[in-house]
């Protein structure tokens, strides 16, 4: 069980309002990193700046930056807004990067998350004899680069990974 208190922590919320009183013409920015196979797999990476006003964003010189990364599906507001949750994180960051921490320098967000836990993790489905087979069997690269394909496609190119090298090189002899 979590051993901190959620109160002793600020939300992002908070840390934008005081920001904000700080330095009214200020701008916060965000980017959606995540690439198309992220996002497949339910991966939102997203990073924020902070500008103190509009010179600095036209200048592209941030007081601060940030990163957050979150799972899709998984507890909290990830089961149906991650993206977004990922966005809030970022500010959050960055705006402790610039200084507005208040008195932790994690979120209340980001505490809420560690609350509830690791994420857990799917198994690895489990490789067909048949697949293995169609690895010794490979007579040529490209045959090897579908094998390789496939076994992404379905999760399991870990466990393949290292086959798929000896057997290339076996080929290429």
């Amino acid at each position: 069980m979590a051993q901190f208190n959620l109160e002793d922590y600020e939300t992002v919320e908070q840390r934008i309002r005081r920001f904000l009183e700080d330095w009214p013409d200020a701008r916060i920015v965000t980017y959606e990193l995540t690439d198309k196979k992220d996002r497949e797999k339910g991966y939102w990476v997203v990073r924020a700046q902070v500008f103190l006003d509009h010179d600095d964003q036209h200048a592209n010189c941030p007081k601060a930056s940030g990163m957050a990364f979150e799972i899709e599906g998984t507890a909290g507001a990830n089961k149906t807004a991650s993206l977004e949750n990922a966005e809030t994180s970022a500010i959050g960051r960055a705006l402790a990067n610039a200084g507005y921490s208040g008195n932790k320098r994690a979120s209340r967000e980001e505490m809420e998350k560690v609350a509830r836990g690791p994420v857990p993790t799917k198994p690895e489905p489990v490789v067909s004899e048949e697949f293995l087979v169609r690895i010794d069997a490979a007579v040529s690269v490209e045959e090897l680069k579908a094998l390789w394909d496939q076994a992404v496609a379905e999760g399991f190119s870990n466990q393949v990974s290292k086959l798929i090298q000896k057997r290339k090189k076996d080929v290429e002899k």
